[in-house]
C-alpha cells in the first residue's frame, strides 16, 4: 500500500512516546521492531535514518525522524483524530509553544541533569532553558492553568509533554512537584496510552523487565 504507516521502534526508548500517539490517531500501522546491538545500526536502517536511532516512522514515501517531529507529523497527517488545533485558531499557538518547550528546554533540562551538567553561574542566558527551576516553574503554570495546555481538548502537545515529565520523574531528573504529578497521570489513565504501554511492555525481554528497565 502506497500510504502505509511503518513504526520502527524499541520498546525501552523514546519510541513509547510515538507509540502513544500512533494509538490516539488510531491508524493501522506496521511496527518493526529493532535492536541496539544490530538492527538499528544495520543498513536497511541506516536507510531510513542514518542516525541509527528510533523511533521512525515511514508514511507512503515520507520518513520522519524524532519523537516531536512524528508527533506533529501525525496529529496533522490524520486531522479526524483532533489532535492539533488548526493553523489560524487561537490554540494553534500555545500549542506550537508547549510542543516545542517540551522538545527543547525541557529535553535539554533531563538530559543535562542525567549526566551532571551544571550551567555556571553567569552563563544561564547560553543555554535555551537558562536554568532548570525556571524552565520548571515555566511548565508548571501552564499545566497549572486548566486541564490541557492549549485550549480545553487533548493534543499531540500534552502527549509529548506529559511524557517528558513523566520519564523526566520516573528516574529523578525532574522534580515530582503536585502539577506535574496530577498532569502527567491524568493523561497517562486515556485508553490510547495504556493501550500502547502494553504493547510495548509485552516486547521487552523478561530478564530487563524483570530488572526494572
Amino acid at each position: 500500500m502506497s500510504d502505509e504507516l511503518v513504526f520502527y521502534t524499541n520498546p525501552m526508548s523514546r519510541g513509547r512516546i510515538a507509540r502513544w500517539m500512533l494509538e490516539e490517531i488510531g491508524q493501522p500501522y506496521r511496527t518493526e521492531v529493532l535492536d541496539y546491538a544490530f538492527s538499528m545500526k544495520a543498513p536497511a536502517y541506516l536507510a531510513v535514518n542514518p542516525m541509527g536511532k528510533v523511533p521512525a516512522i515511514r508514511h507512503g514515501d515520507t520518513v520522519v525522524t524524532e519523537g516531536a517531529a512524528i508527533c506533529a507529523y501525525l496529529a496533522d497527517a490524520f486531522p479526524q483524530a483532533g489532535l492539533a488545533p488548526p493553523p489560524g485558531s487561537r490554540e494553534r499557538g500555545p500549542y506550537l509553544r508547549w510542543f516545542f518547550f517540551a522538545a527543547g528546554p525541557l529535553e535539554a533540562v533531563i538530559t543535562n541533569t542525567a549526566i551532571g551538567v551544571v550551567v555556571p553561574e553567569g552563563k544561564e542566558r547560553m543555554m535555551g532553558y537558562g536554568n532548570p527551576a525556571d524552565a520548571l516553574d515555566a511548565i508548571e503554570g501552564a499545566v497549572s492553568a486548566g486541564e490541557y495546555v492549549a485550549g480545553d481538548r487533548f493534543t499531540a502537545a500534552d502527549l509529548y509533554l506529559a511524557s517528558q515529565l513523566g520519564w523526566g520523574m520516573m528516574f529523578g531528573l525532574v522534580e515530582k512537584r503536585p502539577a506535574f504529578e496530577s498532569y502527567v497521570g491524568r493523561l497517562r489513565s486515556r485508553p490510547a496510552a495504556q493501550r500502547a504501554n502494553e504493547i510495548d511492555d509485552a516486547l521487552i525481554p523478561k530478564d530487563q523487565a524483570s530488572a526494572g528497565v
